[in-house]
């Protein structure tokens, strides 16, 4: 039986952790030419909230989504991040050792494109175990035990463990790929236009998993989507840019229903035309 002192001591660690943000972004610039990246972005991120990052094609989205995953050095600002251990990494004076291993541990990205996200060349079960391996799993059985366990939370067929990806459909590609980020436990998760490329039957069965898989692994995602309808399914807040400035910020509801910048207003009707 729980130990109802041990649970109350736990719920205040889980509420102490909460208060304090994971990420903090603090004056973000990188620009490729005029108005072409972004600029001057700060926002905290908490654990276990989702951060839609919306705009049109061209408007900075998935260049802040590099800068913030330490995939490319930023012109001017920092990002840090509060470690499972408590202490504060700088992203950008850390080494480039360190990012990787982060990306492979406490951090998880989710390719617009799954073959990006994949290797092709080797099984589902392969795919899911490589980052345990990463952090030191070597037992075959245990490897095996959480592709197979993934691969149901995932909803495939735990027979296609032997597979390889390329014999999937895309959408389960997509879902292998989910599976494969999720199965180190991460704390905080970016993900690019994840239902980028697929059919609208398709993305509703992906919107679903994801939302259900956020919310059950109380996971901190920042996610890029041109797709307001997918924002206001997965995202607390949503950050409107622009030629590479965030024009507005605020929770998904209050923008999506009362936006306040003629450009996050333009947005939002555009996609309310019939």
């Amino acid at each position: 039986m729980n130990n109802p002192v041990h649970h109350s001591q736990r719920l205040r660690d889980r509420q102490a952790d909460r208060a304090q943000p994971l990420l903090e972004v603090r004056g973000l610039s990188r620009l490729y030419g005029p108005e072409k990246g972004c600029q001057d972005v700060s926002f905290d991120l908490y654990p276990g909230e989702v951060l839609g990052i919306v705009g049109e094609s061209g408007s900075g989205k998935s260049t802040l989504l590099s800068l913030l995953s330490g995939r490319c050095p930023p012109d001017s600002g920092a990002v840090a991040y509060r470690r499972k251990e408590g202490d504060w990494l700088d992203l950008y004076s850390a080494s480039e050792a360190e990012r990787r291993t982060l990306l492979r541990t406490e951090w998880g990205f989710v390719e617009q494109s799954p073959r990006d996200g994949l290797r092709m060349g080797v099984s589902a079960g392969a795919n899911i175990g490589e980052r345990l391996m990463a952090q030191g799993v070597r037992h075959y059985g245990q490897l095996r035990a959480a592709g197979i366990d993934w691969l149901t939370q995932v909803e495939i067929d735990p027979l296609r463990i032997d597979d390889l990806p390329r014999t999937f459909s895309g959408g389960m590609q997509q879902r292998l790929q989910i599976a494969r980020n999720l199965v180190s436990g991460p704390r905080l998760v970016f993900m690019d236009e994840p239902t980028g490329g697929l059919d609208v039957s398709v993305q509703a069965r992906l919107l679903d998993l994801l939302r259900g898989l956020v919310r059950e692994l109380d996971l901190a995602v920042v996610i890029v989507t041109h797709d307001l309808a997918v924002a206001r399914l997965l995202a607390d807040r949503l950050m409107v840019m622009r030629r590479s400035n965030v024009v507005e910020a605020g929770l998904t509801d209050q923008i999506l229903d009362d936006p306040q910048h003629p450009y996050s207003q333009l947005l939002v009707s555009s996609v309310l035309q019939p």
